[in-house]
């Protein structure tokens, strides 16, 4: 049974996976090496991971012409938007927020690779459909 716990525990190991690839490569690099090599990563540690996944958008019956494209969906579970930016904007957070609710997930990491500790850097969100799962 999927729970709160577990998907905060999933989270943490994920990012387990943002602070390998950080400590071998440093930071400053592509945002597209990082995620090559964390998608490795995660592989190797046996997550069920998808990269570029789309998303159609629905708005009162219209289809969108362009669906949304999430980086990295784990476990069919977090969405993992990875950047390489000196700054993490409102923006970022919001989009991702917007992608956690239209492809229905109830959990975010926003991990930015453009600094010195992954781990204080990365971003947990979390929305309507984490607060409905059992605690434990």
């Amino acid at each position: 049974m999927i729970t709160q716990q577990y998907i905060t525990d999933l989270g943490y190991k994920i990012i387990g996976c943002a602070i390998e690839v950080h400590r071998h490569l440093g930071p400053g690099l592509m945002e597209r090496i990082y995620e090559d090599c964390f998608m490795h990563e995660l592989g190797l540690r046996g997550f069920t991971a998808a990269r570029q996944v789309t998303i159609p958008v629905e708005y009162k019956n219209l289809l969108a012409s362009q669906p949304l494209k999430l980086d990295i969906l784990v476990n069919d579970l977090i969405i993992v938007e990875l950047k390489c930016v000196e700054v993490i904007l409102p923006v970022h957070k919001a989009q991702l927020l917007s992608y956690m609710k239209l492809a229905q997930k109830p959990k975010g990491l926003l991990i930015n690779f453009f600094t010195d500790n992954v781990t204080k850097s990365t971003i947990h969100l979390v929305n309507e459909y984490y607060a409905a799962l059992p605690n434990a």
